[in-house]
């Protein structure tokens, strides 16, 4: 029996220049898993260099995302750490920027 799986490293698969919300951010690595531009929906991997931002944006789908390490500063002011869980509501606008840099796993997925 032949499994039908797909593994991938997050430290050790080659990451891309971050392009999902306007232009390329070189300063921002994304390393896509399973995500689709076409449907805006899937799994990623984002890491941000210390002093990084992203540019402003309008979720049309929920974006969740867990901080695996680092800081992330959301355009509220709140500062997530290492471990916090975001979870987005499709419609919100907002921006994130990180101090020190940061590593994040991140879901944009439809309304259930």
């Amino acid at each position: 029996m032949t499994l039908d799986r797909r593994v991938i490293n997050i430290y050790d698969t080659p990451y891309t220049a971050y392009n999902l919300d306007g232009p390329v951010q070189k300063d921002i690595q994304l390393l896509n898993i399973s995500y689709s531009k076409e449907t805006g929906h899937g799994w990623y991997v984002i890491r941000m260099a210390p002093g990084a931002a992203s540019i402003p944006h309008t979720h049309g789908s929920r974006e969740e995302y867990l901080i695996l390490e680092g800081d992330l500063v959301e355009s509220d002011g709140t500062v997530l750490k290492e471990g916090d869980f975001v979870n987005y509501a499709p419609g919100t606008h907002h921006n994130s920027r990180t101090e020190n840099g940061c590593l994040l796993i991140g879901l944009n997925r439809a309304e259930e």
